[in-house]
């Protein structure tokens, strides 16, 4: 299958979604490498599976040999829970991000309305939906804290953090960014702001160990006024969740807080817009990813103005803004 049939094809992202789902790959790597075996651990029906197993190697995820022994590929090997490059748990259907990209089948919806996708499979914004299943919000915490290490990968180096004296990280679920901040500066201190169940998992994070001493966690919304006075007021992928209205109101926010000292810094792919992603963000909750001019523009509009932009990581940036 070649061209425009295999560029709309939805077999193969789906067989591959719940090979991910299933953990095929690390049943493999323990040696349960047949169909049977890995039905038998999953609690799976054994032909169906191995009828999604013979589609994986075609596709070059897996070999097979004549007695139906399966040995991971090196893209499959990828799909391993441990492999450092792997995006195994983005790929869980029954997790926060591959639960979201079902939302996809409803795509015609959201372009004929303007309106996000994901309320129409599940009942509920996306938001919403995550807040209310610890489970499931545990899950995209984990996944957060995952986008940190693989994509934003050197952040604690990229900015002088040490310099703000202190810094709030806006809707920063579990803590995971903070406490990679304040492990590598000392001197740095440091407030999460979250709703109850990201808040909860933060002092969890935060609060029972090293970093008690330079940590808060406060329960809050950014849409409502924030602690007042830091250094700076950290805003890591969020403004990509939002329309351009709300966007502004969290910066206005932010900005209201920072006051005329502090900063307010937007991480974010802030270059060329990802496409991909940046449907992904309208199905999900009708947000946008955002070029430096766009959010040039949000800002001016939130009564700030772009003073710096530091690259970090594989394609993302920190964006300083001020009043």
């Amino acid at each position: 299958m070649t061209g425009l049939r295999a560029l709309a094809d939805l077999a193969t992202p789906m067989a591959i979604r719940v090979a991910a789902t299933l953990r095929v790959a690390d049943h493999v790597a323990a040696g349960r490498d047949t169909a049977a075996a890995i039905a038998a651990a999953a609690g799976v029906h054994a032909d169906a599976l191995g009828r999604v197993l013979r589609h994986l190697v075609v596709v070059g995820l897996l070999t097979v040999d004549e007695a139906g022994h399966h040995t991971l590929t090196a893209l499959g090997e990828q799909m391993r829970d441990d492999h450092p490059g792997g995006r195994r748990a983005w790929l869980d259907i029954e997790g926060g991000v591959g639960k979201g990209d079902l939302a996809f089948v409803d795509l015609l919806h959201t372009v004929r309305t303007g309106e996000p996708a994901y309320p129409v499979r599940y009942g509920r914004p996306f938001w919403a939906d995550v807040a209310a299943d610890p489970a499931h919000s545990a899950m995209f915490d984990a996944l957060m804290g995952h986008h940190i290490s693989l994509d934003n990968g050197g952040i604690a180096d990229a900015y002088d953090w040490a310099a703000l004296g202190s810094v709030v990280d806006v809707g920063g679920g579990s803590g995971t960014l903070l406490e990679v901040l304040l492990t590598a500066h000392p001197t740095l201190t440091g407030t999460v702001v979250d709703l109850p169940g990201p808040a909860a998992a933060a002092r969890a994070r935060l609060l029972d160990g090293d970093l008690a001493d330079r940590a808060a966690v406060v329960e809050g919304s950014f849409f409502d006024p924030l602690p007042a006075g830091a250094g700076g007021y950290l805003l890591s992928a969020i403004i990509h969740d939002w329309d351009d209205e709300r966007a502004t109101a969290i910066l206005r926010r932010c900005g209201e807080a920072a006051g005329d000292t502090g900063v307010v810094l937007v991480v974010e792919a802030a270059g060329a817009v990802n496409t991909g992603m940046d449907l992904r963000m309208l199905t999900y909750y009708a947000g946008r990813e955002r070029g430096l001019d766009e959010i040039d523009v949000l800002a001016g509009r939130a009564g700030l103005a772009t003073r710096s932009v530091t690259p970090v990581g594989r394609y993302m940036s920190i964006v300083e803004l001020a009043a």
